[in-house]
């Protein structure tokens, strides 16, 4: 894997891709969620690089991909995240977004729908209007002070226990979350800033459709919000099949990661047409 960046008029996105690969077929792009960085997916880019073309990225703020200014939108990460795919030349794209990156794959089939060749949604939830109360969207947009102001102490175990439950998933949040260690200001203006674009999002009260085979992917003990609801409810209204994972939180992928990496390989080669 090689470290690439992309420069936006709000800072630099950092990047990691395997594109001396000779591999044919679609590119799976791992997009990780709010504060985790693309350590997330290490599991699921040592199976695969050498199978597919792969991307996974820091996100905007998020660990390498620092400094920057949070003054973007998911539609901006979804526009930057396309025109990196384009300069990389990697066509024919199946999103795998974890969580917030589950988001920004929407984001980005609503804004290219003929582009998107596939989407796998990770531990994520529907960006649809139509799922959420005003109550929820109004805690969204102000989740910022919740982080400012709890000990980091208690974020941090937190953020590691509540993600995931095996001593890997929770091992490797606790390094992923350690880069904000003594910047709680950053790490809270970064979580505050992920909700408010979803928050925004929402409102925005677009299709978020997407025309692409998709698959649903959570954690039988994912208790992140309500994700588990919001997930039964996705599957029961858009009729996209979904896979429940056993002892598995949050990040099912650093849970399960074999049982994660057989259902994106048998997505792809059953599903994504190129």
């Amino acid at each position: 894997m090689t470290e690439r960046t992309y420069d936006t008029p709000c800072g630099t996105i950092h990047y990691w891709t395997n594109q001396e690969t000779t591999c044919d077929g679609p590119t799976l792009v791992f997009l990780p969620g709010l504060t985790a960085d693309h350590r997330l997916f290490e599991k699921q880019i040592a199976y695969f690089q050498d199978k597919y073309r792969v991307f996974v990225w820091d996100a905007p703020g998020h660990a390498a991909s620092w400094p920057f200014r949070f003054e973007f939108d998911l539609m901006d990460k979804a526009l930057w995240l396309d025109e990196i795919l384009v300069r990389e030349g990697m066509d024919a794209p199946v999103i795998i977004g974890q969580s917030m990156g589950g988001y920004v794959g929407q984001t980005y089939s609503q804004l290219f729908p003929e582009k998107l060749r596939g989407f796998i949604s990770i531990d994520s939830a529907p960006l649809q209007r139509e799922y959420v109360t005003a109550a929820e969207i109004w805690l969204l947009a102000r989740m910022e002070p919740v982080y400012r102001y709890f000990p980091w102490k208690w974020l941090l175990k937190t953020g590691t226990n509540g993600v995931a439950v095996t001593k890997y998933g929770r091992r490797l949040m606790h390094e992923i979350m350690m880069v904000y260690d003594g910047d709680q200001e950053r790490y809270a203006k970064l979580s505050g800033h992920g909700f408010c674009m979803l928050a925004d999002a929402m409102k925005a009260d677009l299709p978020y459709e997407i025309r692409c085979p998709a698959l649903l992917i959570c954690g039988e003990k994912d208790h992140a919000g309500s994700c588990i609801r919001y997930n039964k409810a996705w599957h029961r209204k858009s009729g996209i099949p979904i896979r429940w994972i056993k002892n598995a939180g949050h990040n099912s992928n650093t849970d399960r990661p074999k049982t994660v990496n057989h259902l994106i390989e048998q997505f792809t080669e059953r599903k994504v047409k190129v």
